[in-house]
């Protein structure tokens, strides 16, 4: 009873009138649910629904039957038995003829008509019946919009699901069709009314029938919507597109051959309209239409469809010169959209209309055209107009030849002899087998025009042979264009080889010599078993390419060109396999490409033989794998040169090739997939060399250091594109050369101790003392090391950790980064049989935390109040400041990599540096150091100083190790954790703090947090940052060596003032902001930064007007001196800046 109570409370709050909308959705729902979970029965709900359905009060009884429809709406899944679905459907159809209670009849109606059978569904003389009442009672045009839509959504539903049952009403049926589209012009009814005529099309197919009879009057309906045009509402995102419009409508204009004689001669018409987006759309739906009304009803259009397309192409080309036509051919257009539909038109005529052809090769003025191409026998004698209409030739005799076989015989048959006379080659009349006769030919007697046409006649071959099914390209090479083809090829690619050398000696960047060799590529890349040049054309192809590449570097222009066609050539060998072809390329251009990779030819720069064997290389994964050798055995042949002879040379040259390598060839084989054999044969090649190198002092070098760079960048990306087994190979074989050489430092370690003594870290040395070899090997280990997945086991594990740590400690960053590395991938804990080998995660800090710290990282290093530590246990307290610097950078790695991975001893890390930023430098140098009268306040500086960069290096990214490329572990949101735990104490020291010096680098440690912490983490805490970031400001810009830091934190406040929850906390400082700002205007040392305040005052005009006024007179001074900065991008902002605040007067 209390149920029936709720629920009936439900319908009474629908129909109130005084309900809101939420309201009324909300007890939809809530009956809804009864009626799915059977708490309520719909037969009992309609039972008490009958006084509001029956009602005559005309606004009770409407939203009475709308709330009975939204019900059915949300029963579309739920079993009804046909009792209820016939009594329902009946009571629906008739409310049709109540036009005060029609949207809930049409809902109710649509709901109903929508349902599976298996759920129970309309019967079709009751769907009959629903379609009948819409035809005598709905005046669709006289509704609302909503009303409109429904009704259209109704009518669609009948077509598309019924159209059986009420396929009989004939011609009443389309009658009221048109009846209740005549006149729409709300987009969204429009999208159902293109539906709705494309539905009717296809229910009355014939030729004769209820639509033939009103085919002219749909169409003069539909007709007038074309072309579409009308303006998309601001903020309306769920309108329907004018896009989506035209193409409902191009659909419903093609949906019958009946709109025919209306639909062809209206879009003929419009293309003599002024707007170019009606001719665009002409085209457009013509090219649709003719391929939907078939080749019987079009044949009578087919002149005025020429006329048509040879207007927009050959009378008046709508084309323009491309950027790349002056720079490369001056051939190359731009076509308009009119232009390019049109040839879409053409090409599609031709391929539904064999005949249609006949008018293009009958044409008088394309004829006399073409035997006319006499007048462009020199590129340079041809003006700009005179080029539009070669193109837009070539552009047609292409569409024809694309457009079928048929099409490309006949256009072959007429024009191809004629352009080969235009070129000097004929065929000799005496000749019985046809073959080209090829005395007395030159260059001389090459006619530009020709050679244009030619090309884009066998261009356009090419893309039919390739486009073509299996079946008929059986039959290609039998045909008339094949055969002309053949027979003038050979002729052809040697008349264009000819071409080429001497139009590249004349005149190197002429359009005869891109055409040239634009040629040969086309006839070296048709596919399958018809070839138009033989085996050996096919070669003196390529080794004319191949000749230019190889000896023609000068050229750039030319060089470029037929690097492109081989490249092009390789690419159409692996596209469309023949291994004939390939065997040749592989021989004539893999080989010699590779050959000049390794030779001493001083006329090539290394670099453009390395990119031209990339290139070619890149075609396919074999001629890669034969790139790939020629290129590691050029790095060992000169590596090998530097270490033995210390050739400054051949350093040189190995920085490129290891470059080209890594930056190129690994990431390929990444893309493409490859043998894990390439970077796992490269390691283990490069650690053999060293194991082999029994001393390698290169230091004299100039550039040792970049050799040394280059090749640890090879060594990191080749281990970090290897899996977890070729990895271990790798790392076990770097261990055994390492330890097997008797490195500086590590005679007094062995695998039982668990670290050095204090006496050996004192004996440490830098490590620029050391010897070259050892910096290479450490490096090198370490490269690996970075790169290691998490799950490699790493052999030995402590003892590399030591000699890591000994490193760093000397200043060798790549240890430091090592450590980070291993920190963050290493396992928490080892078991297993060999575990004494491997090294866990807590072994790891306990050695770590132990020799940097002198605590095990168990002991806790914070103070009393967490804010402070003791450093009286520093292992390296005697040790010079250096060496302190060296620990703060190899603690700040160790650091970065537990944060990724989540690591609570990340805050021990924390709290040390923490330590350096707040030495008191005058009461703390007796406990910090057992020496104090060797340590002077000024050494502290740099110390502090490295300690607040430290931070910087926790929170930034780096491209050096740590990173997804070399499978770093990284816990999601882990900037911002840190962010958040970090800063609180950050802020309490920059309080406490009484030194100006330690404030300044707490400053530099929070900028360094801050500009590396992604911006909505900042936001959050806007209120708070603000202040903090304007003394960052404020302390930072005095020092130009801080350049760098200053800019990283103003595009934080940037950031702050241009989101919408920042400028709350904007508001309340408004005027501090506004003082940095301004006196920034002017900072001295970078440009970026005086732009980006300027940036970030304009901004700042948005904020609330009362706030901002009075500082209105003080900026428009700061920025009138702007207006005079030396830098345009500085004063373009300084008057987008005037002119936000001279919009405030």
């Amino acid at each position: 009873m209390g149920d029936s109570i709720q629920w009936i409370k439900h319908v009474e709050l629908y129909v109130n009138s005084s309900a809101t909308p939420s309201q009324q959705a909300a007890s939809v729902d809530a009956i809804a649910t009864l009626l799915k979970n059977d708490l309520l029965t719909l037969e009992a709900l309609v039972r008490e629904m009958d006084m509001y359905l029956t009602t005559t009060d005309s606004i009770i009884r409407s939203r009475g039957i709308l709330l009975l429809a939204e019900l059915l709406a949300q029963l579309t899944s739920k079993l009804l038995n046909r009792t209820s679905i016939q009594s329902l459907i009946g009571f629906f159809t008739e409310r049709l003829a109540d036009w005060k209670a029609l949207r809930g009849a049409i809902v109710g109606c649509l709901a109903l008509l929508r349902r599976k059978i298996d759920v129970g569904a309309v019967t079709d003389s009751e769907a009959k019946a629903v379609a009948q009442s819409y035809l005598q009672n709905l005046q669709v045009q006289s509704l609302g919009q909503h009303d409109r839509k429904l009704s259209f959504q109704l009518m669609e539903c009948l077509l598309d699901s019924y159209a059986g049952a009420i396929g009989d009403l004939g011609d009443n049926l389309v009658y009221g069709i048109c009846e209740a589209i005549d006149g729409e012009k709300d987009p969204e009814c429009l999208l159902l009314v293109f539906r709705i005529v494309e539905n009717l099309a296809r229910l009355y197919p014939g030729p004769s029938g209820p639509l033939a009879n009103f085919s002219e009057d749909l169409f003069e309906i539909l007709g007038c919507y074309f072309p579409i045009h009308f303006t998309h509402r601001k903020g309306e995102d769920d309108d329907v597109t004018r896009e989506e419009l035209s193409r409902a409508l191009m659909l419903a204009f093609a949906s019958t051959p009946l709109f025919e004689p209306f639909c062809i001669p209206l879009l003929l018409e419009k293309l003599s309209s002024s707007l170019p987006s009606a001719k665009v759309e002409s085209f457009k739906y013509l090219s649709y239409c003719t391929t939907k009304y078939g080749p019987d009803r079009m044949a009578k259009h087919a002149e005025a469809l020429w006329s048509s397309v040879k207007d927009v192409t050959f009378i008046s080309p709508q084309s323009t010169p491309s950027m790349e036509s002056k720079l490369v051919d001056g051939m190359s257009f731009l076509e308009s959209d009119i232009m390019t539909q049109a040839l879409v038109l053409l090409q599609e005529v031709i391929r539904l209309y064999g005949e249609f052809i006949s008018l293009i090769i009958g044409d008088n003025d394309i004829t006399v055209y073409v035997n006319s191409l006499n007048q462009y026998r020199q590129f340079d004698d041809i003006p700009v107009q005179g080029k539009q209409r070669l193109h837009a030739v070539g552009q047609l005799l292409s569409a024809c030849v694309k457009a079928s076989v048929a099409s490309c015989n006949k256009a072959f048959e007429s024009f191809f002899p004629l352009l080969m006379d235009g070129l000097g080659l004929s065929v000799a009349k005496s000749s019985e087998n046809g073959y080209l006769n090829e005395d007395g030919f030159s260059p001389a007697k090459f006619n530009f025009g020709a050679l244009y046409l030619c090309i884009e006649l066998l261009a356009a071959c090419r893309y039919l042979t390739v486009t073509l099914d299996n079946l008929t390209f059986a039959y290609f090479p039998h045909q008339t264009c094949c055969t002309m083809l053949s027979i003038f090829s050979n002729s052809l690619a040697k008349a264009l080889i000819s071409l080429l050398r001497s139009s590249a000696a004349d005149n190197p960047q002429s359009a005869n010599v891109c055409f040239g060799v634009k040629g040969l590529q086309i006839l070296a890349t048709f596919p399958g078993s018809f070839r138009p040049v033989s085996k050996s054309i096919y070669d003196s192809i390529l080794l004319e390419l191949v000749s230019i590449v190889t000896s023609s570097c000068s050229n750039t222009f030319l060089w470029t060109l037929a690097l492109k066609a081989l490249v092009e050539i390789g690419f159409f060998i692996d596209k469309f396999p023949d291994p004939e072809k390939a065997a040749s390329f592989e021989s004539i251009v893999v080989e010699k490409i590779v050959y000049l990779i390794a030779s001493n030819d001083s006329t090539m720069p290394l670099s453009l033989k390395l990119q031209a064997a990339f290139e070619i290389g890149a075609t396919m994964k074999d001629f890669m794998l034969r790139v790939v050798r020629g290129l590691e055995d050029a790095i060992y042949t000169n590596f090998s040169a530097v270490y033995d002879h210390r050739n400054h040379e051949s350093a040189k040259l190995t920085v490129e090739l290891l470059d080209t390598y890594s930056q190129k060839v690994l990431p390929w084989f990444h893309e493409n997939g490859g043998s894990e054999e390439i970077p796992l044969n490269f390691s283990l090649s490069i650690w053999d060399k060293m194991e082999h190198s029994a001393s390698l002092n290169i230091r004299c070098l100039e550039i040792a250091s970049e050799l040394l760079g280059a090749v640890v960048t090879a060594m990191k990306k080749a281990v970090g594109s290897c899996l977890e087994d070729s990895q271990e190979i790798i790392i076990n074989k770097a261990y055994g050369v390492i330890f097997a050489s008797n490195v500086s430092g590590l005679t007094g370690f062995t695998s039982g101790s668990s670290t050095l003594k204090e006496e050996e870290w004192q004996q440490t040395h830098n490590f620029s003392s050391s010897s070259s070899r050892d910096e290479w090997l450490i490096s090198l280990f370490a490269s690996v090391v970075i790169a290691l997945h998490p799950q490699t086991s790493i052999p030995n594990g402590k003892m590399i950790l030591q000699l890591f740590i000994m490193s760093s400690v000397n200043g060798h960053v790549p240890s430091a980064h090592a450590l980070g590395s291993l920190v963050n991938k290493l396992p928490l804990e080892i078991t297993g049989i060999d575990s004494s080998r491997s090294l866990s995660l807590n072994e790891a800090l306990d050695v770590i935390f132990h020799s940097f710290i002198g605590t095990s990282r168990n002991d806790s290093t914070s103070g009393t109040d967490g804010s402070e530590i003791n450093l009286s246990g520093l292992r390296l307290s005697t040790v010079r400041i250096q060496s302190k610097i060296n620990t703060v950078i190899g603690l700040a790695w160790i650091g970065k990599g537990l944060l990724m991975r989540g690591h609570e001893k990340i805050k021990d890390i924390t709290m040390t540096l923490l330590s350096f930023l707040s030495l008191d430098c005058e009461a703390g140098l007796s406990k910090q150091f057992q020496n104090p009268i060797e340590v002077l306040e000024e050494d502290m500086h740099p110390l502090a100083k490295c300690a607040a960069d430290a931070f910087h290096i926790i929170m930034s990214d780096s491209e050096e190790c740590l990173s997804r490329t070399y499978h770093a572990i990284i816990r999601p949101l882990y900037k911002q954790r840190f962010f958040s735990t970090i800063m609180p104490i950050l802020i309490s020291l920059v309080v406490k703090s009484e030194s100006s010096f330690t404030r300044s680098m707490l400053y530099r440690a929070c900028a360094h947090v801050v500009s590396d912490t992604p911006s909505t983490a900042i936001v959050g805490e806007a209120k708070k940052m603000v202040p903090l970031l304007l003394d960052c400001l404020s302390i930072l810009s005095k020092d130009v060596l801080d350049k760098e830091i200053v800019y990283s934190v103003l595009l934080v406040i940037s950031g702050i003032l241009l989101d919408k929850n920042g400028q709350e906390a904007a508001v309340e400082n408004a005027p501090v902001i506004f003082n940095q700002l301004v006196e920034l205007t002017t900072y001295p040392h970078m440009m970026v930064v005086r732009e980006t305040a300027i940036q970030c005052l304009v901004a700042v005009s948005q904020l609330p007007y009362t706030r901002i006024y009075p500082l209105r007179a003080k900026v428009l001074r700061a920025i009138s001196k702007a207006l005079d900065d030396p830098k345009r991008t500085v004063r373009q902002e300084a008057v987008r800046c005037r002119q936000a605040w001279q919009v405030l007067t």
